[in-house]
């Protein structure tokens, strides 16, 4: 397993900014974890980002140490947490990237060492455990910070472009889905029944569907949701459904599931003026998955071509080339650890604040709260 809680060495604190007229020293950085999340998002956009640096890999897994030592040569490992936090006045920033259990934990020990963290979504089980670990972030002066890429992906970055310009009109219904068709079980524990794990697709696809819903039109006031178990064998929800009333009055219909069989378009949202339809899913992970970098790739970076643009018009089918082609905007991941930097350089705030993580789980509970009892929950106003 990569990275365990340990005892932290409360010594750790950022080093001394540069003197006037010198450049900055980057923000040294230690990834704890190098599966999925640590080496395919994490470890190469920091790397790729001006003002930090990849300074120490968390794993215990000897194959996963070899493959970090391979492609972030200036970077060191070690195999547990208790070994980071041995040198936590060496590091600035410590992102969280193992198994969900872990976060709270690991995200408690490196602030008590005196370490900004960010923390891979989702970044608690509960509200109350993100809460918690703001007023802990709040109280040491410390950046905490989840990780919600998809604010960058490139269909996202588009339909938020079109709603600044009044291109919808008045919104009415926000439809999003992350759909995929994976028949068989792959294992591990993003597929465990085990309440500890926090795995199940709500808590995985929905972290970023629920996210983007909330960030695009406020708070959510009702929650309505269907959690299934569809595959053999399998013990998590695989197939969901969340409708979301919004305070503001939109209405938000999330799908995340493992069991589509034909795939339904990414966004559809519909307004008094226009709508907009948008298929397929945003380059970015395909293209970390397969290697490339954002720091190599320059402006091409995050782009698609103009088939897979999504359309905007009134009474029309996109599917028949209805409506008007929209140029999609390029997916910007690295933009989310640029702003990390400059939170810490400036004393800003994050990117995505714990506070947003906390309010997206508020929702995340209420589902789990509907779909167990067949009936709309209320979600109360945050004091």
């Amino acid at each position: 397993m990569d990275g365990t809680p340990g005892t932290p060495d409360p010594s750790g604190t950022s080093g001394p900014p540069a003197p006037s007229g010198t450049p900055a020293a980057p923000f040294r950085v230690g990834l704890i974890g190098f599966g999925l999340a640590g080496s395919v998002f994490h470890a190469p956009l920091i790397a790729a980002s001006e003002g930090l640096v990849l300074d120490t890999v968390v794993t215990g897994d000897p194959g996963r140490r070899e493959r970090a030592l391979a492609e972030h040569p200036d970077a060191g490992c070690v195999a547990s947490a208790d070994d980071l936090w041995k040198r936590a006045g060496d590091l600035d920033l410590v992102v969280i990237a193992s198994p969900n259990r872990t976060h709270v934990p690991l995200a408690r020990a490196a602030l008590e060492a005196g370490l900004a963290v960010v923390v891979d979504k989702p970044l608690a089980a509960t509200a109350a455990e993100a809460r918690e670990l703001a007023a802990t972030a709040e109280a040491r002066g410390l950046l905490l910070s989840a990780f919600q890429n998809r604010r960058w992906d490139n269909d996202f970055r588009t339909l938020r472009q079109l709603l600044d310009e009044g291109a919808l009109g008045e919104v009415f219904r926000f439809e999003s889905r992350f759909e995929r068709w994976r028949p068989r079980l792959k294992g591990g524990w993003r597929e465990s029944g085990d309440p500890a794990e926090i795995g199940g697709l709500l808590y995985d696809l929905g972290s970023h569907l629920v996210d983007q819903a909330l960030t695009l039109f406020g708070p959510a006031s009702s929650v309505y949701a269907e959690l299934d178990v569809r595959r053999p064998g399998a013990q998590a929800d695989d197939d969901a459904f969340i409708a979301l009333t919004h305070a503001g009055g939109v209405r938000s219909h999330l799908w995340m599931s493992a069991t589509t069989a034909q795939l339904g378009p990414r966004f559809r949202v519909l307004g008094s003026r226009a709508g907009y339809v948008k298929y397929g899913l945003d380059p970015q992970e395909d293209a970390l998955r397969e290697g490339r970098r954002p720091d190599t790739e320059g402006a091409r970076w995050g782009t698609e071509p103009e088939s897979a643009w999504g359309r905007l018009g009134a009474g029309e089918s996109p599917r028949t080339g209805g409506g008007t082609p929209v140029p999609t905007l390029p997916g910007d991941y690295p933009a989310y650890y640029a702003a990390v930097a400059a939170a810490l350089r400036d004393g800003g705030p994050p990117p995505v604040t714990a506070a947003e993580a906390a309010a997206a789980l508020r929702v995340l509970e209420a589902a789990r709260v509907s779909a167990a009892d067949g009936r709309p929950v209320r979600i109360e106003a945050a004091a």
